[in-house]
């Protein structure tokens, strides 16, 4: 059995934060950021590219919007996963409508776990998660230390 070693990520007491929902999910995740307004304004925010644009006029909190999750958006927040850029994924995805792009939704869901990102798909995550002390001071996130996988190609 191969062990993979573990190396540490501190993440800083200012969090970077992605939002995704679906469009069955985006009054949810509307009403969600509005409750939690004051202590999402605390940190950066990342969205795509609807979704960024209705809670940003909803809430008047500025946010860094990607592309619509269809036309790329969800692999752009992977991507910043994997560079580090994401410190936590909140995504209210609908499980039982079917999407164009759901192979993009699965790959940012893997991401999160390859790179151990806290990621939420409903309100009661998102509010154990956005409750946590650990939102406001540093944690030292363990990665997996991908150094050997690496070298075998």
């Amino acid at each position: 059995m191969n062990t993979v070693k573990m190396k540490k990520s501190l993440l800083k007491p200012l969090k970077k934060i992605a939002l995704v929902a679906h469009d069955n999910k985006k009054n949810d995740l509307i009403e969600w950021a509005r409750f939690n307004k004051d202590l999402l304004s605390q940190h950066h925010l990342y969205a795509t590219g609807t979704t960024g644009k209705l809670i940003e006029t909803e809430l008047g909190i500025k946010i860094k919007k990607l592309e619509s999750g269809p036309l790329g958006g969800d692999q752009q927040i992977g991507a910043k996963i994997v560079e580090g850029e994401i410190d936590f994924l909140i995504f209210f995805w609908d499980p039982l409508e079917p999407q164009s792009h759901d192979p993009d939704i699965k790959a940012l869901l893997r991401l999160t776990v390859v790179w151990n990102i806290p990621v939420a798909c409903n309100r009661a995550t998102a509010d154990f998660i956005i409750s946590s002390p650990l939102m406001n001071s540093e944690y030292e996130r363990l990665i997996p230390d991908y150094d050997s996988y690496r070298a075998r190609l």
